[in-house]
């Protein structure tokens, strides 16, 4: 990064908040309940964060934060949980906070505590992995598995792969179902809205209204009326505006799974969509 972006980035927090007294007449950002929107890697996070930046139009936020919270640096080493922890509550207030953070204990006891709001999505792990190796081997050079990816023959392959996972020269990535006992986490965690990237797509209107209610559940009362709120979010959804756009669809997997990938799938997965409730049985 050079240095003017150094400075341009640097300096947007005070724009944003500039921006933010302008629009909402005020100084004070006390008033709306803290809000931390969470994620699996490749599961719908973007979307998600863009929701978020709608809220700060229906609600008195400054902004959302512009890095996430991340249990492993972009460097590749892993955080101590005291350090995670500190970041979650670095977040200054009036600041909707974002990241990809584990449900342990530490964490989760300061994300669901009394008059927060912590939103959780997840996705189906067939269209997960699907974006994920995509997103690795043609999008993110830096990611720990392009030069895999990239030395294998075709797709497939490399689906294989993300379904077993793989522990080879100092290269590790755990299987799809490893991948999916931190969903598991957060599924089990009180005070957490778990959503659905699919019902964010297919069942928006209804998945926006319940988010705003979860808002209020913590007592504060949203300034911005159902009916002009709802519009503002609908019309800040747009993943194409995601610099990890791709298809921004459900479902996408089917075009991408061989038989072979549905039968290692299963094996390496069992019952996970079961219960995930993506499907009735494992006849899929």
């Amino acid at each position: 990064m050079g240095i003017k972006q150094q400075i341009r980035r640097a300096l947007r927090p005070y724009g944003k908040t500039a921006q933010a007294i302008w629009h909402w007449k005020r100084f004070s950002f006390n008033d709306a309940p803290p809000i931390f929107a969470n994620s699996k890697p490749k599961s719908g996070s973007h979307l998600l964060l863009q929701v978020m930046n709608g809220f700060t139009r229906i609600m008195p936020y400054k902004y959302v934060d512009a890095d996430p919270v991340r249990t492993i640096t972009y460097k590749g080493r892993r955080k101590s949980k005291e350090e995670i922890l500190a970041d979650l509550k670095h977040t200054p207030n009036g600041v909707i906070g974002w990241g990809y953070v584990d449900a342990t204990p530490e964490n989760a006891s300061f994300l669901t505590s009394d008059g927060r709001v912590n939103f959780f999505i997840y996705r189906d792990p067939r269209d997960m992995l699907v974006s994920q190796v995509f997103f690795a081997t043609d999008m993110h050079e830096e990611h720990g598995m392009h030069d895999y990816y990239n030395s294998l023959p075709d797709f497939g392959a490399r689906l294989n792969v993300a379904i077993t996972g793989i522990e080879k020269d100092g290269m590790k990535m755990v299987s799809v179902l490893q991948r999916y006992d931190g969903v598991f986490a957060w599924l089990e965690q009180k005070n957490t809205m778990c959503i659905r990237f699919e019902d964010l797509i297919n069942k928006r209107d209804a998945t926006l209204l319940k988010m705003l209610d979860e808002v209020e559940k913590t007592g504060y009362k949203i300034p911005t009326p159902r009916e002009k709120a709802l519009p503002i979010l609908v019309e800040a959804i747009q993943p194409k505006k995601s610099h990890t756009f791709r298809s921004g669809k459900t479902g996408g997997w089917t075009q991408h799974f061989t038989d072979a990938h549905k039968k290692l799938f299963k094996e390496v997965a069992g019952d996970l969509l079961v219960r995930l409730g993506y499907e009735k049985n494992n006849e899929w």
